[in-house]
């Protein structure tokens, strides 16, 4: 119980720290990606717009990811075939990807405020949730829940069993575990690779997100999403948002899992 409180209040900070330190990034960022355009979507006016939203999810999203992919990682490496040192990777990809799923329960609804908001910063967050909530109900809080899990669990499956493998690989050559700043090194390396390989499917969550209700890209269908940025955007459209998107990602990662693991070692 005492790892997954630790998790739970480790993740959980590191993710309030990330989040709102980093959050002009993030607005730049989904403006650039908006399909009215970067300067329609409101430019660098109303950076911290949807900050409240990010506030509110940013605990528990962090806390609930967090918990779930230690605890994972414990039960699949207790015994079995998992348990091997080489199939550690597999562990890790297998432990990260349940934890996004659980995490994005919690991330989704405050994603879609969010964004909504950051791409409409004359409306208030609070202004944006009603509206959401008389148009579209509960439903439309969810929308692009799956775009989300479908750009998360390859995010995880590339940053976490690298995170893994360059925390080993450095802690093998120098002999000793790592300093915390060393760890935090090796999660802004993995974050920022693991960024640039999803920013198209992180354009189509956006697009998905941002889109107005009842229209096809709503729907959710990510190829057809994909196919059209392409067709009116070409390449740098489905890479839209990459430079933001990885600056963001791997400074969070350097902030985020360098004092997540500080956190959870003082509580451990």
């Amino acid at each position: 119980m005492l790892g997954s409180s630790a998790a739970a209040q480790a993740g959980g900070c590191a993710g309030m720290c990330v989040d709102l330190t980093l959050f002009p990034l993030d607005t730049i960022k989904t403006r650039l990606q908006s399909q009215q355009g970067f300067y329609k979507a409101g430019g660098f006016r109303g950076i911290y717009a949807g900050v409240p939203s990010a506030a509110v999810g940013s605990f528990p999203n962090a806390a609930a990811f967090f918990v779930t992919y230690e605890c994972t990682k414990s039960l699949l490496g207790a015994g079995g075939a998992l348990a091997a040192p080489h199939v550690a990777p597999v562990t890790n990809m297998l432990a990260a990807s349940l934890g996004e799923i659980v995490a994005c329960l919690i991330r989704v609804p405050t994603e879609v405020v969010k964004q909504r908001t950051q791409a409409c910063p004359s409306s208030a967050t609070y202004n944006i949730l009603l509206t959401t909530l008389r148009e579209e109900g509960v439903g439309g809080l969810y929308r692009g829940y799956f775009s989300t899990v479908l750009r998360e669990i390859p995010f995880s499956l590339v940053q976490f069993p690298l995170w893994e493998y360059l925390k080993m690989l450095w802690s093998q050559r120098q002999g000793h575990t790592l300093h915390s700043w060393q760890s935090a090194v090796c999660g802004a390396f993995a974050g920022a690779v693991a960024a640039f390989a999803t920013t198209p499917l992180d354009v189509a969550k956006t697009r998905i997100m941002l889109a107005k209700a009842g229209s096809a890209t709503a729907s959710g269908n990510i190829p057809l999403v994909l196919l059209d940025v392409w067709r009116s955007r070409g390449l740098p459209g489905l890479f839209a948002g990459s430079m933001p998107r990885m600056a963001f990602i791997s400074m969070g990662g350097f902030i985020f899992l360098g004092a997540y693991e500080k956190i959870r070692r003082t509580l451990l």
